[in-house]
């Protein structure tokens, strides 16, 4: 499996529905995000088991992603008319409601194929997922099996030790979260860190 991060995130144009229920033919990511930190995830297949607990919870805290200034979109190999229908269907009917983030048809498995997260056997997409920055490079990836639903929230975390480094210039140490110190990426930094932090690790 590729490792993505630190390169230019695939591009793809792609059949999607958005946000606002429109069904678009074209959707291109370097428009949608230019200029912009996205998250790609991809999820196996609509009206399975794990998959809309994991796109509920995407659409649950998508507030928090662009109070961040973070796009969201979700990919599977299922067409746009798949994605509609399943927007259409009740959240309580095992549906995901209306979400407010695009689902991108991926039904030529062109994009997990870019992103190299398509099953070897099932043919569907791992429960891959990518944190791309405003320069369309990709800084962070995780890949699940497809039984293991992700934590969105660790996303969120990442997303904020980006925003913090970015800021910064400081690095961020294990189980750092917004609020805590950072650590200068120097010989002194790490020893000022941990005579400080160690006991918390």
């Amino acid at each position: 499996m590729s490792v993505l991060v630190g390169r230019p995130a695939p591009d793809f144009t792609a059949a999607a529905v958005l946000g606002s229920g429109e069904i678009v033919e074209n959707f291109n990511l370097s428009e949608q995000i230019k200029g912009k930190k996205a998250v790609i995830f991809f999820y196996p297949l609509d009206f399975t088991f794990v998959c809309p607990s994991e796109l509920i919870a995407f659409d649950k805290r998508f507030a928090e992603f662009q109070k961040r200034g973070v796009e969201v979109i979700g990919v599977s190999i299922d067409s746009q008319f798949t994605h509609n229908a399943w927007r259409n269907t009740a959240v309580n009917d095992g549906g995901i409601g209306q979400v407010q983030y695009p689902l991108v048809a991926d039904v030529k498995h062109e994009i997990c194929q870019a992103y190299d997260v398509e099953h070897p056997e099932a043919g569907v997409a791992f429960r891959g997922s990518f944190l791309i920055d405003a320069d369309g490079v990709v800084r962070h990836q995780v890949v699940n099996d497809l039984p293991l639903g992700r934590n969105i929230d660790e996303m969120l975390r990442t997303i904020d030790a980006l925003n913090f480094h970015e800021a910064h210039g400081e690095v961020c140490p294990a189980g750092w979260k917004d609020g805590d110190k950072g650590m200068d990426a120097s010989t002194a930094g790490v020893a000022s860190y941990l005579s400080e932090n160690a006991d918390k690790l």
